[in-house]
């Protein structure tokens, strides 16, 4: 995956009020296809210091923040760890694509063991994420006629299969999509613009395939050796690093940077 993730990438996300124990890209950076005109999407968790947990006034358990920095749109969203892990544990494929990103600004100790944690998470039920996501990317794109919610749609559906079939999270479409033909056209094109259109013979292409990747999600799904809902083995650990990290939360000194990876 090469991504131009900015140098400063770490630095908007520290700027949030409070110590973050990880921020990474998400969204088309991620997935393969930023455009030259792409918002730039930090996902992270922060820690609250005790007594905004058991007070009276408590603090944020998620934190937004948007603007503009060297023409580039920002989008920085932190979930407090409580509710990041509970996130986590309701089988959320966002904030495990999040967590398992490779493009990381900002990393911890804390970071490290979530990731040592994710894949005792993952469990069949996560198919379910990527189906709901699909559905509404393609109402978009039926709606719009637009390349973006086509590519998000194909994106979702094709890493729901691969996680379903082999446990492993996969999120570039350039490498999911190698069995489209079509898929690098469309890929080029979305670069080129963020909300270019599709073209009649890729909409063809896509009105055959959606709904065959999606039984194909299904089916997979119905056939994963992965683990059901109640059955995911990491659920404990989750916990106590919970319990762990706001007991010794006192200062931003677990955070570290960490460069974007290539």
């Amino acid at each position: 995956m090469t991504v131009d993730v900015p140098s400063w990438a770490g630095e908007a996300a520290a700027s949030l009020p409070y110590p973050l124990l990880f921020a990474t890209v998400s969204g088309a950076h991620l997935y393969g296809f930023a455009s030259v005109d792409s918002d730039l999407d930090l996902r992270a968790a922060h820690v609250l210091p005790p007594q905004e947990v058991v007070g009276l006034r408590t603090g944020p358990d998620t934190l937004q923040n948007s603007g503009v920095r060297d023409g580039v749109e920002l989008d920085v969203v932190s979930h407090d760890l409580l509710k990041f892990a509970r996130l986590l544990n309701s089988r959320n494929g966002y904030v495990l694509e999040q967590l398992l990103s490779p493009l990381v600004v900002l990393t911890s100790e804390v970071h490290a063991e979530l990731i040592s944690l994710a894949t005792g998470m993952i469990t069949s039920n996560h198919a379910h994420h990527y189906l709901g996501f699909a559905a509404t990317q393609k109402r978009l794109y039926h709606k719009s006629g637009h390349l973006k919610p086509a590519l998000y749609t194909l994106r979702v559906l094709l890493t729901g299969i691969h996680l379903m079939r082999t446990g492993e999270l996969e999120t570039d479409l350039g490498i999911l999509g190698q069995r489209l033909a079509y898929v690098p056209e469309l890929i080029a094109a979305k670069r080129e613009a963020e909300h270019g259109p599709m073209s009649a013979r890729a909409a063809a292409h896509l009105a055959a395939d959606v709904p065959a990747l999606r039984a194909e999600l299904e089916e997979a799904r119905d056939q994963s050796k992965l683990p059901g809902y109640a059955e995911a083995s990491a659920v404990a650990a989750l916990h106590d690093l919970v319990v762990r990290t706001r007991l010794a939360q006192s200062s931003t000194s677990m955070v570290s940077s960490s460069p974007a990876s290539p």
